[in-house]
């Protein structure tokens, strides 16, 4: 196996993800692992490795293929999706810091990435920052939703979001 085979591990593994077929994941497993052991230092290598730990549930285990691809250096896309699956998988697992700071990362370099708000939202909420949490996802709502009701209050909402223990008093 080369280097060259990772574009069809690559789409045997989105094959695996989108049947949530455990055979397939667990062949393309196998095979990366074995591509990762010619090529330890390949961070798009060790990215995809990450990826299918975690499409086949075993995202403690993706957690250092995650955090090494990252270390080799990743860019564009693949860092986005990266940062994506190390965040989530950190919240899940409940080390929050870490995820708050990988996911913020994600939204610092990628703010356009809805997915990586949202997960930061609730990687905050569990690192008990409610406040920061909430005006992050009312931001989200706000700015992605078509429903008439909510955008008639929309400048409203948005303004209480920012400090939302604001009283009158």
């Amino acid at each position: 196996m080369t280097r060259d085979d990772l574009g069809k591990l690559i789409e045997r593994r989105e094959e695996g993800r989108a049947k949530q077929d455990q055979a397939i994941l667990s062949n393309v497993r196998g095979d990366l692992l074995k591509l990762l052991s010619d090529y330890p230092d390949d961070a798009e290598i060790n990215y995809q490795t990450g990826i299918a730990h975690d499409n086949s549930g075993m995202g403690r285990e993706a957690i250092p293929y995650y955090e090494r691809a990252l270390k080799i250096g990743l860019s564009g896309p693949d860092l986005e999706r990266c940062l994506l699956g190390l965040g989530s998988t950190y919240r899940y697992w409940g080390y929050y810091q870490k995820a708050v700071e990988t996911l913020g990362k994600g939204v610092r370099e990628f703010p356009e990435n809805r997915a990586l708000q949202v997960l930061l939202a609730m990687a905050l909420y569990n690192s008990k920052n409610y406040k920061e949490s909430v005006s992050l996802l009312i931001t989200n709502l706000m700015e992605t939703t078509t429903d008439s009701k909510l955008h008639y209050f929309k400048r409203g909402i948005l303004a209480y979001s920012e400090d939302l223990d604001e009283t009158a008093e």
